[in-house]
């Protein structure tokens, strides 16, 4: 993958990973709201913030050489 390729997709996977930050936000809002109890918020937030890991880790490949950050 060029540079300009690695840029493009590390713009993509920054927006990603915000919107899904968003997510967790408005999900660990719901599960305080509902006194920790609703156990299908729990599920969603579990899958929110294994999906932000996977999007951090593709992030940190595409600068092996710290040529991005």
């Amino acid at each position: 993958m060029n540079d300009d390729e690695k840029g493009k997709r590390f713009l993509e996977l920054i927006d990603e990973q915000n919107n899904i930050q968003w997510g967790i936000v408005a999900k660990l809002s719901s599960l305080i709201t509902s006194n920790w109890n609703s156990e299908e918020r729990k599920k969603e937030l579990e899958e929110l913030v294994e999906q932000h890991s996977v999007i951090t880790k593709e992030l940190n490949s595409l600068d092996e050489k710290n040529s991005i950050l």
